[in-house]
């Protein structure tokens, strides 16, 4: 019994490594025998026994960020310290092993204890449980940290890199960043994709669709979509807020009157006060574009009062006696 616990069949060592398999690792570079793993995973980790799973996230991104070989170009203690610290969180990093980890169901390998063979509760023989990495994907974390990264074929350390990011400009109407809606893209691979433009889009603002970038051995890259809003023949665009000139009648500048107004959801009755004067502003709530908190701004309307295109003799009689008799200077407003 006693060169049981000793000794690993090979089919215990198959045990070992198979669930490293299914995240692309290669075995025969990255072999996580006994001597590359930590007896306390949480030592290895540098995190306390009541850590969430969060810690223990955060720690091993920490760790293999500093350790990874791609960091490390051939710095063996580097590699062998990376081998560590993924078998530890390939073992802490899952909650139905690490709960039997606790309970001393499993050893710090990961593979079932022998209670009374190699002198303990922690004993080395036995197969390794079989548990998914249901709660924390490994290569999803190695592949958010160094996917982009060019490399050797296969990526560092045994870990396929992801496919990389592809980028594309997309140019939508005002109307669109403001009230958001759907657009059709195409790419120079001959694919389209429909892509959701959000409420209160603005300039510049890149929309990461995930999984639709480049293939790549540890999956796909994201395409990342820049938006380019089109200029607007009324609104101009100032912060949250738009802006417009709107032309008015000088009977109406003058006496007062209700006028229609463009808004980006239609038409409005605007009332322009007597006297109005070309260069006043008029300022409509919430008719403008959403700010970062979601509240929409305001659309300023700017008078601008114009004259008929051909003014009639009885226009011109009226200004020429208005002249005559009550005279002013032009001056400009503030």
């Amino acid at each position: 019994m006693r060169s049981i616990s000793r000794r690993r069949s090979s089919s215990s060592i198959g045990a070992t490594i198979e669930p490293r398999a299914r995240f692309g690792l290669n075995l025969a570079e990255f072999d996580l025998s006994e001597r590359h793993l930590a007896q306390d995973p949480y030592q290895e980790l540098g995190v306390a026994r009541s850590a969430s799973a969060d810690e223990i996230r955060r720690a091993f991104r920490k760790l293999a960020k500093q350790y990874h070989p791609d960091a490390n170009p051939g710095d063996k203690g580097a590699e062998e310290r990376f081998k560590r610290i993924s078998a530890a969180f390939d073992l802490l990093g899952d909650a139905d092993k690490r709960k039997k980890y606790d309970a001393g169901e499993i050893d710090a390998d990961g593979r079932e204890t022998m209670r009374g063979f190699a002198g303990g509760p922690f004993g080395q023989g036995g197969a390794r449980g079989g548990g998914d990495f249901e709660n924390i994907d490994l290569s999803e974390i190695l592949g958010e940290m160094f996917g982009a990264r060019g490399g050797r074929a296969g990526g560092y350390g045994g870990f396929p890199q992801r496919g990389g990011d592809v980028r594309a400009r997309l140019e939508i109407d005002l109307e669109e960043a403001i009230a958001g809606g759907k657009k059709r893209i195409s790419f120079s691979d001959g694919r389209t994709l429909d892509v959701t433009i959000p409420k209160g889009a603005s300039e510049g603002q890149v929309l990461r669709l995930k999984g639709q970038g480049a293939p790549g051995r540890a999956g796909p890259g994201d395409a990342l979509i820049e938006l380019a809003v089109r200029p607007h023949p009324i609104y101009r665009r100032e912060g949250d807020n738009l802006v417009m000139d709107l032309p008015v009648t000088a009977p109406d500048a003058i006496l007062g009157a209700k006028v229609e107004a463009p808004t980006p959801e239609g038409p409005v009755t605007l009332s322009i006060p007597a006297g109005s004067n070309s260069g006043q502003v008029l300022r409509l709530k919430g008719r403008g574009a959403p700010g970062a908190q979601g509240r929409r701004g305001d659309l300023l309307a700017r008078l601008v009062v114009t004259l008929p295109e051909s003014p009639d003799a009885e226009l011109k009689r009226f200004a020429e006696a208005w002249r005559a008799e009550r005279p002013y200077a032009a001056r400009r407003r503030s």
